[in-house]
């Protein structure tokens, strides 16, 4: 449950003027220059803001994935033999570190703002990222993409501050953009870096967005600005103070003692209980930690698929992610066009807060992914033609795409301004499942090959796949229960 105090208003309007009453002047907007509200930032510079955040998430991505196709040669080079296992682990790992860094991150934004936060974990992420390209042996490599995943925050805080400069009604486009992109690079980087590694090797591979990522973070530096109005109104309260010498200008935040131990313990503690205080979020992360493990499942599964059924050469197998590319393309397409005209006409039908009015997609999404993760074991398992096989990997996208955008959109809108910490505790479910549900893979195809391993994992999907339409029917009366939702 969330504690008294940090239920406080975000902002309380107040007389301007000398306190003569000793009592606190929380400050608003009004109090500021014009143009410090992100919600009033130009839509010119939203979406220049959107576009920044878009290419850091992409080559997050493209770093994660790229390296995809000759990971089982990578393995090999600096083990001295072929491993399985290890090549799934090397790919994977770098999801236990993005199940762990949100775990600081975002808490941390929290209390310090956005732009703080993210600048430091992204050249944390460059350097990480630099350390895998020098790596050596087998051990470094995988810690060092466990900490450049560590480092990973486009994934929690995009989202949050799409939820920052873009009001409900509106955000469907911006939140589309920020989950395409990385899906984008995720599909790009072993497109690219499967010819790219046989041209050149695969440590150039990890050069290049070393390189790409930096030119993106002088970007940050020079152009992003501050999205979280708790800290632009903390600017705000300290100017006052300054000019006029009244003490008593604050932020319900100050009162609080943001910055000090006690808050930020409490801050970093608050996603494990916002998930505690609602069943909720435990069904809708629970949902979406098994559909995201999907995007790793095929992302392991696909070379090994293309190698050993269809013998393609890694530059075949990087160029086959274009299905995916695809899916992905359709998924995003559908979402940005139907998220906020379906949203906006059920919220007016209720005529009252309606995060739930996100979710027909995502039931939608639901009920397609038992669907494509059937097809897509059994044309694999029977050696159907390859066209067909990719067709149900762009099938899988569409399922996964049009599932998690929802998604996201509506934890940022059903918690607000604990919306970071909420889609934390999403992330970490998500994160540890698509860590470990494709080390199941393997073995599993292994033993009884890939059409019966994957009508298991489709039969998962069936039993999960009602929790959507389960959180549209009841969600508004279940939000009630927890004090960290918008409307509570």
């Amino acid at each position: 449950m969330g504690d008294q105090q940090e239920r406080q208003p975000l902002l309380n309007d107040t007389a301007n003027g000398n306190n003569a009453n000793g009592k606190p002047y929380h400050v608003s907007f009004e109090d500021g220059v014009e143009g410090q509200n992100p919600l009033e930032w130009s839509k010119k510079y939203k979406w220049f803001s959107v576009a920044l955040l878009c290419g850091f998430a992409a080559i997050v991505t493209y770093t994660c994935i790229g390296i995809v196709p000759v990971a089982d040669e990578v393995v090999t080079e600096l083990a001295g033999h072929p491993d399985r296992e290890a090549t799934v682990l090397f790919v994977t790992i770098w999801e236990l570190g993005e199940a762990t860094g949100p775990l600081f991150i975002a808490p941390l934004s929290e209390i310090f703002g956005r732009f703080v936060v993210y600048n430091v974990a992204n050249c944390l992420f460059i350097a990480g990222v630099a350390v895998t390209a020098l790596s050596q042996n087998l051990g470094l490599l995988i810690f060092a993409r466990f900490a450049t995943g560590c480092a990973v925050a486009a994934n929690v805080l995009n989202p949050a501050i799409i939820g920052d400069i873009f009001p409900s009604e509106s955000r469907g486009a911006a939140m589309s953009a920020v989950m395409l992109a990385p899906l984008i690079g995720g599909a790009l980087g072993p497109t690219i870096s499967g010819s790219l590694a046989e041209a050149t090797g695969w440590r150039e591979i990890m050069w290049l967005c070393v390189g790409i990522a930096g030119v993106i973070e002088v970007l940050f530096l020079v152009l992003f600005r501050e999205t979280y109005a708790p800290t632009l109104l903390h600017r705000i309260a300290k100017k006052k103070r300054q000019e006029t010498g009244d003490d008593s200008w604050t932020t319900p935040e100050a009162e609080e003692g943001a910055g000090s131990t006690r808050t930020l313990l409490r801050s970093m503690t608050r996603p494990a209980r916002i998930v505690w205080s609602s069943s909720l979020l435990q069904l809708m992360s629970l949902w979406g930690g098994l559909v995201f493990s999907f995007f790793y499942v095929n992302s392991t599964s696909l070379p090994d698929i293309l190698k050993v059924v269809y013998g393609f050469s890694p530059s075949k197998r990087g160029l086959s992610y274009l299905a995916w590319t695809l899916g992905s393309c359709i998924g995003l397409t559908a979402c940005n066009r139907l998220m906020d005209p379906i949203y906006n006409r059920l919220t007016k039908r209720r005529n009252d807060f309606y995060p739930e009015g996100r979710l027909p997609l995502c039931i939608f999404g639901a009920f397609l992914l038992p669907l494509a993760v059937g097809l897509y074991g059994g044309t694999a398992g029977n050696h159907m033609p390859v066209f067909v096989f990719l067709s149900t990997v762009t099938l899988l996208c569409i399922a996964v795409v049009t599932s998690i955008v929802p998604l996201m959109t509506f934890i940022t809108d059903a918690f607000g301004r604990y919306s970071a910490s909420a889609l934390t505790a999403t992330l970490i479910i998500r994160c540890l499942m698509g860590a470990f549900l494709p080390l199941t893979v393997p073995p599993l195809s292994e033993k009884v090959g890939y059409g019966p391993a994957f009508l298991v994992l489709a039969g998962v999907c069936l039993l999960l796949a009602p929790i959507p339409l389960l959180v549209m029917r009841y969600g508004p009366s279940w939000r009630q229960k927890s004090s960290f939702s918008e409307d509570s």
